[in-house]
């Protein structure tokens, strides 16, 4: 078995160095994938730094990987050699929890991930169970795909939980990385959206992917004109901010949900929480099967991620346009 060849991280915060590594036999329910593209997720960046203390070192990231089978386990059925194929955040669960068995791999207690403890997509091969291994559809180009297999279906799914239709007001905090697709989702499902940005220049992009109001979340003004409006806000950003003011904006009922990492603990008073019915939630990326929904949606609404393409060997280089937010608004690397 030829061994697979990447670019891997060899202690906490170190710049990724060329890596190779003997992946053994091929499972019988895995499938193994000629890597074309994988997007840089900020999870990567919080792996490569371990700040959530889970890397084991040397290893490789990368999570959004897009590619063709290369190679197919003697009992995986559902794919073919050749098929252009993505893999997200998991690449395998137990198969056998309450949580797998109701379709929420995702919550598994014993999921894997593409690149904790095991080697990832900033290479030109990796596996996972079949399971976790989702047809790309036509329509998607590779590029802007990649990102989707994490930050759209994180956007997505908890949208789909909530029940997000025509009737919805949907707002979205943060116009970056997981917010651009946010906006177009909701869209998608025919709310009515409004973004916030602390950035006034992202008004008109916002307003391109598909928001019908912007509010510069800097001006109390604005914040306070949106009070009792919304019934659905998701945090896709990673500051910290006044959550009461967003819990006030929430109409009686009403959700606030994060997707986005705040640095520090979220504090709000419990009497909004009470008097309006309003909860707080948050929402860890999606199944397989939500996966294969969310890009079919995708496919068939034009959602996709706006990018910048990079060479694979130029990984250190997207890794620090990333880490400066210098990228808009998904970096992506190519083989």
């Amino acid at each position: 078995m030829p061994q697979i060849q990447g670019l891997a991280v060899h202690a906490a915060g170190a710049e990724l160095l060329p890596f190779h590594y003997d992946p053994g036999k091929l499972g019988s329910q895995e499938v193994e994938i000629a890597i074309t593209h994988c997007g840089v997720c900020h999870s990567d960046l919080h792996l490569i730094s371990n700040d959530w203390g889970i890397s084991q070192f040397p290893f490789i990231p990368g999570h959004e990987v897009i590619g063709t089978v290369a190679a197919l386990g003697n009992e995986v059925r559902a794919l073919e050699v050749g098929q252009r194929v993505g893999l997200g955040w998991q690449s395998n669960s137990c198969g056998v929890c309450d949580w797998c068995l109701r379709g929420l791999e995702n919550l598994c207690p014993n999921a894997e991930g593409t690149c904790v403890h095991r080697h990832g997509g900033y290479a030109d091969r990796v596996r996972a169970n079949a399971r976790f291994v989702v047809p790309i559809p036509e329509a998607l180009p590779s590029e802007q795909a990649a990102p989707l297999l994490c930050g759209g279906i994180t956007v997505y799914s908890p949208m789909r939980t909530h029940g997000i239709n025509p009737s919805s007001r949907v707002g979205v905090v943060g116009i970056g990385g997981l917010g651009h697709m946010a906006v177009q989702f909701a869209r998608v499902f025919g709310a009515q959206v409004t973004a916030f940005s602390t950035s006034a220049a992202k008004e008109k992009e916002a307003r391109a992917l598909g928001a019908d109001k912007f509010v510069n979340s800097r001006e109390s003004k604005a914040m306070k004109d949106v009070a009792a409006s919304l019934d659905f806000i998701l945090n896709a950003a990673n500051a910290d901010q006044d959550w009461g003011i967003y819990l006030q904006a929430l109409r009686p009922t009403g959700t606030l949900c994060f997707v986005g990492v705040p640095p520090s603990p979220v504090s709000v008073h419990a009497f909004p929480l009470i008097s309006g019915m309003r909860t707080i939630s948050g929402s860890p990326g999606g199944s397989p099967y939500g996966l294969r929904e969310m890009l079919d949606v995708a496919a068939r609404h034009g959602v996709k991620a706006t990018t910048e393409l990079f060479p694979m060997s130029k990984a250190n280089e997207a890794i620090e346009k990333v880490k400066k937010n210098k990228v808009r608004y998904r970096a992506v690397l190519a083989n």
